[in-house]
């Protein structure tokens, strides 16, 4: 059962816009903290909250870790609930998302 709207901070933000530029597309921790320079530290935990609330859903990459030459990773998906409280979000703070330039 979901929990409560997560704090949308600075670095919630940044990981939310992740997810709104590509709806459709996986993405690993890895790739979030090399696209804003996040730490995992940070990084973790904000990802758990999104999807603790609902936000995001998971699963492991099916790959063998032998055959990838690094450990599998994590693959984070937003939700219609997600989609829906991100868009808000961006709306209420005035930033433009999919074919116009982020303002944020």
């Amino acid at each position: 059962m979901p929990t409560k709207d997560p704090q949308l901070s600075h670095q919630t933000l940044c990981v939310l816009r992740a997810f709104m530029e590509d709806p459709a597309k996986a993405i690993a921790g890895a790739d979030i903290c090399k696209q804003f320079g996040l730490m995992s530290g940070s990084l973790y935990p904000i990802l758990n909250r999104l999807e603790r609330a609902g936000w995001l859903k998971s699963k492991w990459e099916h790959a063998n870790p032998s055959n990838l030459g690094r450990p599998r990773r994590r693959l984070y998906r937003p939700t219609p609930l997600g989609l829906l409280k991100g868009r808000k979000a961006f709306d209420d703070l005035g930033v433009l998302i999919g074919e116009k330039a982020w303002s944020y």
